[in-house]
């Protein structure tokens, strides 16, 4: 199953945060907190999960050594996974085609799509680039949920 429907309305139930997994150099897993969301994919419009991860963080390593990642919401006791390939666009990470105006719109997408608001949203921009933030886009090839 590659529906993210279950995922999605789960999301805003706590805020949009998900338990992101990745894969270590030693074949051992790393778990962290983000916020997620479900937004069109900007080249393909197919719907994906992402998030965005701090340029120093060591998930973004993983990633990019091993681009594959599950990604996990919940909402009390209901809960859904989203596992697959993914694809990372930052100052690390330029995709082809993406320039820094594309990347500033798809941070601030992502950071919507998990629910977030922002008052400024220059110095929500600024504190990005400051952090070499990078986007994350997972293609889900595996979703699963509890039963609802």
């Amino acid at each position: 199953m590659t529906d993210l429907t279950d995922f999605a309305r789960l999301v805003p139930g706590d805020h949009g945060l998900c338990v992101v997994s990745t894969s270590r150099s030693d074949g051992t897993i790393r778990s962290s907190v983000v916020n997620a969301g479900v937004l069109g994919h900007p080249t393909t419009g197919q719907p994906v999960v992402g998030f965005v991860v701090r340029g120093t963080a060591r998930k973004l390593a993983d990633m990019r050594a091993r681009p594959y990642a599950t990604v996990v919401v919940r909402s009390g006791w209901q809960w859904a996974a989203a596992e697959g390939p993914v694809a990372l666009s930052g100052p690390g990470d330029p995709p082809p085609g993406v320039d820094a105006e594309g990347l500033r719109l798809l941070l601030r997408d992502i950071f919507k799509a998990a629910g977030g608001t922002h008052d400024d949203w220059d110095t929500y921009d600024r504190v990005m680039a400051e952090e070499r933030r990078t986007a994350v886009l997972l293609t889900p090839r595996r979703v699963y949920s509890n039963p609802a």
